[in-house]
């Protein structure tokens, strides 16, 4: 007899918990809890953490790589004035003389 009863046990134990998810599930559904307003704190927390986190990596990034993007240095005036002034072989390019005007163009 004792045997029938634990065999008998097991499916009794089955459908009772099956239909205690059952109820479960339909108090939750006519019974919706409130959001709680923690989660989305914690939400908005852990979004300026990691706005933060970011704005840290750029900033460390451009400190590392600012010498990249900085203008180069104007050259020494000495060296300006030790190298010798080029002259042009065009007449135009003379400091006192204008350019000359552009030719007309022709009628074929």
């Amino acid at each position: 007899m004792g045997d029938v009863l634990l065999a008998l046990s097991i499916p009794v134990l089955v459908f009772g918990g099956g239909i205690y998810a059952a109820c479960d599930c339909w108090w939750r559904r006519r019974h919706p809890a409130p959001p709680s307003p923690y989660t989305h704190r914690a939400a908005r927390l852990a979004e300026q953490d990691m706005l933060l986190l970011a704005e840290e990596i750029v900033d460390d990034a451009y400190a590392a790589l600012a010498p990249l993007y900085d203008p180069p240095a104007a050259p020494p005036s000495t060296r300006a004035a030790a190298r010798p002034t080029v002259l042009s072989p065009r007449p135009d390019a003379t400091p006192d003389r204008a350019p000359s005007p552009p030719a007309a163009a022709r009628k074929p």
